[in-house]
């Protein structure tokens, strides 16, 4: 007779410690094995990269080097999910899966709903805990501020399995037998963020105790913002951390009264996060198409070199070239320079947001596809009720890094240009470039386009569009669905 067994599939809740999943487990009483699955439609899809299956393995290592205490560790495997279940039944009774709901890609989704049907044939219990607070099903936003509050003041799950309970490394070492195993060696590079919850709590733990102190002043500045921001955004993207556990902690250092001005701006953008995931939850057709149907019609022309000087950074403009070659080496970026490169690409180059979504997923560390898509939405201008936000390249590059320190250390052919020059390349005089061996178009690109005018293009067309009668009745069903109580001014950045 088989042993009764509960799985618990881990997927972006990378972390033993908050997690309900887990917890719920443990608290059936029943053998628990811990799995997770590198699913072939994933990796391979256009969203993600090596980069961020490295981060998912150093994150499984991390999970291990604790479970080792508990002479257990993580089954990890590639293949689907429900070829994983039918291998494991051979072997074991399979009562239970716990999981947490995923606010994916519509592959994701596709996926739960085959996988729902399965375990109902196999009279299997699959049990998916809310993550984060964001919930499934919704109608409306009306009492879902109140609610995610009151999800975030419940005590955390704490990881206390009971002796043995957890399968033993013997077990899973005969059950890797059957199963195409994944390596967890990974590239050595310390350019991109290391992945783990031991690395995130060191992370936040650093920003919480000293490196907040200048958040608010440089949480816009693209050389500053990468030591004063929190840097937990892939911690809490691949579930290291949950964000109860950083609202807790963050709590902790508020109550001693440090620097509240700046944790408080902190705590907010953790409630803006759960919002846009939500509302991504709510709208998952936005990963195809504009939330706001009335943008359907802008039809915009694909201009497939203006796309690949813009992923190379090299469009001739340095602070978009710098930010571009930053985020490819580094997989970050602040938000407003994400907004920056949204706003270049969709705007001044006037191409379609699709085309720049997936190639930003995949050169972003922290990709959550519950907060990708609405943002790149609203920099794009094609929500329809939010401001029109249309950067300037040159405004940004001298207010937000006026002696080019990010652009020299990313754009190495503008080292020997100073602060005069750095921001606008293109102006320097032909005597000048003769004296500075500096030459426009060889050196560095040309402009490939006319920056003012093909913003003025795109300010015109969007703010005519914002008016159509299509767009305003969309901006009606957008607000009706995703108005929150007595908080409509958050609809201000929504």
């Amino acid at each position: 007779m088989k042993d009764n067994l509960s799985i618990v599939w881990l997927k972006r809740d990378l972390r033993l410690w908050d997690n309900e999943a887990i917890f719920n487990a443990i608290h059936s009483n029943q053998n628990v094995l811990l799995i997770y699955v590198f699913e072939t439609f994933l990796i391979t899809d256009k969203h993600y990269s090596k980069r961020h299956w490295d981060f998912v393995k150093q994150s499984l290592e991390d999970l291990n080097n604790t479970l080792y205490q508990y002479n257990s560790k993580v089954l990890i495997i590639e293949n689907s999910i429900e070829q994983t279940i039918k291998t494991l039944q051979k072997y074991y009774q399979v009562t239970h899966v716990y999981s947490h709901q995923e606010t994916g890609l519509f592959l994701t989704f596709e996926r739960d709903l085959a996988f729902g049907k399965y375990c109902k044939t196999q009279n299997i219990s699959w049990q998916e805990s809310i993550n984060n607070g964001v919930q499934r099903g919704l109608k409306n936003r009306a009492t879902w501020y109140d609610d995610w509050t009151d999800f975030m003041g419940q005590p955390e799950f704490n990881f206390n399995p009971g002796k043995n309970q957890l399968l033993s490394i013997t077990h899973i070492e005969k059950l890797e037998h059957h199963f195409k195993l994944v390596s967890l060696v990974t590239t050595k590079n310390t350019s991109f963020q290391k992945g783990g919850t031991s690395t995130g709590l060191k992370c936040l733990n650093s920003f919480l105790n000293d490196r907040n102190k200048s958040y608010m002043f440089n949480i816009s500045k693209p050389r500053e913002s990468r030591t004063s921001c929190s840097r937990i955004s892939p911690y809490l993207a691949w579930g290291n951390l949950s964000v109860k556990q950083v609202l807790n902690a963050t709590s902790e250092v508020y109550k001693n009264k440090t620097n509240n001005r700046h944790i408080n701006a902190f705590k907010s953008r953790l409630r803006w996060q759960a919002h846009f995931i939500q509302k991504f939850e709510m709208e998952h057709q936005m990963e195809f198409r504009s939330v706001n149907k009335g943008y359907t019609e802008l039809n915009k022309p694909r201009n497939l070199e203006y796309q690949q000087a813009w992923k190379a950074g090299k469009t001739g403009f340095p602070l978009v070239d710098a930010c571009m070659r930053c985020l490819n080496e580094t997989g970050y970026l602040n938000f407003r320079m994400r907004a920056l490169v949204v706003s270049f690409f969709t705007h001044s180059l006037w191409q379609p947001w699709e085309d720049c979504a997936a190639y930003l997923a995949s050169v972003f560390l922290d990709f959550e596809p519950g907060i990708h898509y609405p943002q790149i939405q609203m920099q794009a201008g094609e929500t329809g009720i939010n401001a029109l936000r249309i950067y300037s390249p040159l405004k940004n590059s001298k207010a937000l890094d006026p002696e080019g320190k990010f652009i020299k250390q990313w754009v190495k052919e503008l080292v020997p240009l100073d602060a005069t020059t750095i921001h606008d390349p293109s102006s320097i005089s032909y005597f000048d470039q003769q004296l500075t061996g500096f030459e426009i178009g060889v050196t560095y690109p040309t402009p490939i386009i006319n920056d003012k005018l093909a913003r003025k293009y795109a300010s015109n067309t969007l703010w005519k569009l914002k008016d159509s009668p299509f767009v305003k009745q969309e901006n009606r069903r957008i607000l009706k669905r995703h108005t929150l109580k007595d908080r409509s001014i958050m609809l201000k950045n929504s």
